[in-house]
């Protein structure tokens, strides 16, 4: 008699509960176990290399990094200039616009000023008014004092000064000595007024001031002109130099209606009044005497030219205060 059938079914040979075949789990099972220590050493070999290569990738990807941050030397470099060229464009301007358009660091006509730096100018300088080529236009920056002396000019106390001349200006510094002389001591100058006196002194002697004769160019440094139309063109006082430039000493000026002579005895008294503290002046009236402190290289104004602060009689040719 057969017996009966249990109820649900059977697992087909080779199959377990969880529905794996038994052959799987023995591959499984052979996969997990122990290898040859050949096998184990190419397993090492594998993962030492897979390390090496995410390290190497590792750094490339830093090193790009890094890079792309740090500025190259051309962009530092740029970003330098910029940064000085924004400094100096903050910085004030120290120096003053003084006498016939020059400019100078003095403040005033107490201490001496430190000598200026050269300072290359972009503008052209004007045409000369004389004879081309008759005046030079630069020197070799090295000035050369006189050796005269002089007796004390004027009542006041006699302030000593000397002359001083650019080398290759083709001046002697004797000569102008002279000449510089005779303009302080005439009755016309300053020595009128009993607060003033002069005194001229040789080389090596102790100075209240010097009148320096310079060049177009060195006169521009010395003065540190800084309007175009001016370059080559004025004279000025820098501290207690009195800065008087060739081209004006030889050629005069077009707008001085006169000697050559006389606007030289008009520049070193327009300089030398500075050094006394005396302002610049305006002119008075149309037809009047242009005052020796009006800066008459940018015109009369009606006045008409004039090389003295005083007349004959002792009048001071002055002018309204310019502010």
């Amino acid at each position: 008699m057969r017996q009966p059938r249990a109820k649900g079914f059977s697992m087909p040979a080779g199959r377990s509960a969880t529905g794996r075949t038994t052959t799987r789990r023995r591959t499984s099972a052979a996969a997990s176990a122990p290898r040859g220590p050949r096998a184990r050493r190419r397993a090492e070999r594998r993962r030492r290399l897979r390390r090496t290569l995410l390290v190497s990738a590792s750094s490339v990807a830093a090193a790009a990094a890094l890079w792309t941050a740090w500025p190259s030397p051309e962009t530092a470099a740029v970003a330098n200039g910029r940064g000085a060229a924004a400094k100096a464009s903050g910085e004030p301007d120290t120096s003053t616009h003084t006498e016939d358009g020059g400019a100078s660091r003095s403040s005033g006509s107490g201490g001496r000023s430190p000598a200026a730096s050269p300072s290359p100018s972009s503008s052209p300088s004007p045409q000369p008014s004389g004879k081309a080529g008759a005046v030079p236009t630069s020197g070799d920056g090295v000035f050369t004092p006189s050796t005269r002396t002089g007796q004390p000019q004027g009542k006041g106390p006699a302030r000593r000064w000397r002359v001083e001349v650019e080398g290759g200006s083709g001046i002697d510094p004797n000569t102008a000595a002279q000449a510089v002389e005779a303009i302080l001591g005439d009755k016309r100058g300053w020595i009128r007024d009993p607060a003033y006196g002069f005194q001229l002194v040789g080389a090596g002697q102790p100075v209240d001031f010097t009148v320096k004769i310079a060049t177009p160019k060195t006169t521009d440094r010395l003065c540190e002109v800084v309007t175009p139309e001016l370059v080559g063109e004025t004279n000025c006082r820098a501290g207690h130099d009195v800065v008087v430039n060739l081209k004006r000493w030889q050629e005069g000026s077009p707008q001085f209606k006169g000697p050559v002579e006389e606007y030289r005895a008009l520049i070193v008294n327009h300089e030398v009044g500075h050094e006394l503290g005396r302002g610049h002046e305006s002119c008075p009236a149309p037809g009047k005497p242009a005052p020796a402190m009006m800066q008459q290289i940018r015109g009369l104004f009606g006045c008409v030219a004039n090389a003295w602060p005083y007349t004959e009689n002792g009048t001071y040719l002055s002018g309204p205060a310019v502010p």
